[in-house]
């Protein structure tokens, strides 16, 4: 039975689902319907590529392999640019730009058992594409969740709906896999930024 999880809850995924060894982690969000363009001032894109899909938002999800909370590497992030870490340990399984339709709109995998020991934590997260330049922010973003999943049943484990409003924020922490005790565990998080881009956003963990 999936769990549904409040803001800042935390919950192990090695007891809930006993001999887990590879979870996907499921993103997900919908446009909400066009009041107003609203935000601005944002900072720039520093990363290329990502769709541009005219006023559509176009959020993009990433993973950060953290040692420590800390950053060592641009290596270490797994977004549409860097689809598989190094290790092959977390692989993000694609860009979809436009968020549209029901379900997870970007998935990454994490194969539990192959990720390096440096590592404690794995962060995801998601930024709006060219905020800046588009005038788009999370307050134009509704149904936004992450949810993990057993990949050997399918079963989803838990899931976390972010409900607050997030107006002016243009990047998101999600939540994080973690390691505490020898368990994998995992926290909703929930937390947005005013970071432009991926790589603004990964400053905060240097």
């Amino acid at each position: 039975m999936s769990v549904k999880l409040q803001k800042g809850q935390k919950v192990s995924l090695t007891k809930t689902s006993a001999g887990l060894s590879k979870v996907i982690v499921g993103l997900g969000w919908d446009e909400a319907p066009r009041q107003s363009s609203g935000g601005g001032g944002f900072l720039s894109s520093l990363f290329s590529g990502g769709g541009s899909g005219g006023s559509s938002i176009d959020c993009d999800a990433f993973a950060l392999l953290l040692s420590d909370g800390k950053l060592q590497g641009k290596s270490d992030v797994v977004y549409f640019g860097n689809l598989e870490h190094k290790s092959g340990s977390v692989k993000h399984m694609g860009d979809n730009l436009t968020g549209a339709g029901e379900g997870d709109d970007e998935q990454i995998v994490i194969n539990l058992d192959s990720v390096p020991a440096q590592y404690d934590r794995i962060l995801m997260g998601v930024n709006i594409y060219s905020a800046q330049s588009r005038k788009q922010h999370f307050g134009m973003i509704r149904n936004a969740f992450i949810r993990l999943v057993d990949a050997r049943t399918s079963q989803e484990m838990c899931i976390f709906n972010l409900t607050e409003d997030y107006s002016g924020m243009t990047a998101m922490v999600f939540g994080e896999v973690y390691r505490h005790n020898g368990e994998w565990k995992f926290n909703a998080i929930g937390q947005g930024t005013t970071d432009g881009s991926i790589n603004e956003f990964i400053k905060r963990y240097a």
